[in-house]
């Protein structure tokens, strides 16, 4: 699958060099809105093809898929650009936090023929994938609780992760990460509190959220960006409970399960989420493999963060709708 890169954003360096190590992907191309700045980065990192606009290089005949790492607000604009120009996509979480927006963006993949992934690297990774099948068999017992966190602290105002224009905040930055991780474990919430600590830039620097799951499962999380370095999720059920110190990255893939008779320690080699995700949408494109992140997990996942926010704004509980 020949890959373009849309935009020359940060999180690129997590992603190119499991592109780099895949025998599936070959990135080709790289665009930015300054050609100087392609130019530079296309040297810097090694790719063929440097573009000065994201137009540009959606008219490459050579690029078959596109990795779009642009800010929030623009994630659904340029993936139906590049769907529409004929390019698989796969998308930086989060695809939006409107559902209307999520729904417009499979329409043109549907209408195009060509697939929409939301990039949430860690649903790829064995250790996630391990995490579900043991809660499924019933490791810790009946499932009712999931706790989970993710936190950082980032204080540049400038920085697009603390701008309202478009749709920092915590939430959308690595909420969405205990959003996904739960709703992965527990179904789809039926009701959703949440509430926020808005900082000086006005967005969410706190966010602390409950929600309820079918039988009565509840998870609970929280997420920041004014607080220490934090990630963890815990499946806790009727016998016991599962912890993962490192959901997220997955960089050092460890599962404990804890009973009353003690600490059983599971662990799995590491193994590049990136590269995973990629390799996904490469083996569905060429009709190998299902897509594993379409259409019903983004807009469900939409829905729950736009029920957050909403429940936040109002001070009540909201319906996932």
């Amino acid at each position: 699958m020949r890959l373009g890169i849309i935009s020359t954003a940060h999180i690129n360096r997590l992603v190119i060099p499991g592109a780099k190590a895949s025998e599936k992907v070959d990135l080709v191309a790289v665009a930015s809105r300054d050609r100087r700045r392609a130019e530079e980065y296309a040297r810097t990192w090694e790719i063929e093809q440097a573009y000065g606009s994201y137009e540009a290089l959606l008219l490459d005949p050579d690029v078959d898929a596109v990795y779009v790492s642009l800010p929030n607000t623009l994630h659904c604009e340029w993936s139906i650009k590049a769907l529409e120009a004929g390019k698989h996509v796969l998308c930086e979480k989060p695809l939006s936090r409107h559902p209307a927006d999520v729904e417009a963006a499979f329409d043109a993949a549907e209408r195009a023929g060509r697939l929409l992934s939301e990039a949430f690297m860690y649903r790829h990774n064995p250790q996630t994938a391990r995490l579900v099948e043991l809660v499924r068999e019933g490791a810790i017992g009946e499932l009712r609780v999931v706790r989970s966190t993710f936190s950082y602290a980032l204080y540049e105002p400038d920085n697009i992760r603390l701008r309202t224009d478009v749709e920092g905040g915590s939430l959308m930055d690595v909420g969405c990460y205990c959003v996904s991780g739960s709703r992965l474990l527990a179904g789809e919430p039926e009701e959703l509190v949440g509430r926020a600590y808005v900082g000086p830039t006005g967005t969410d620097w706190v966010f602390a959220g409950l929600m309820r799951f079918p039988g009565d499962v509840l998870a609970l999380f929280d997420c920041g960006t004014c607080l220490p370095n934090r990630d963890e999720l815990e499946a806790i059920g009727t016998e016991g409970s599962l912890f993962v110190d490192d959901p997220w990255h997955c960089r050092a893939p460890v599962l404990e399960r804890r009973r009353d008779d003690g600490t059983e320690r599971i662990e799995l080699e590491p193994v590049d989420s990136y590269r995973l995700e990629l390799e996904n949408l490469a083996d569905a494109a060429a009709g190998v493999a299902p897509l594993l992140l379409g259409r019903e997990d983004a807009l469900a996942q939409a829905r729950a963060l736009e029920a957050l926010f909403r429940s936040a704004r109002a001070g009540g509980a909201a319906i996932s709708q």
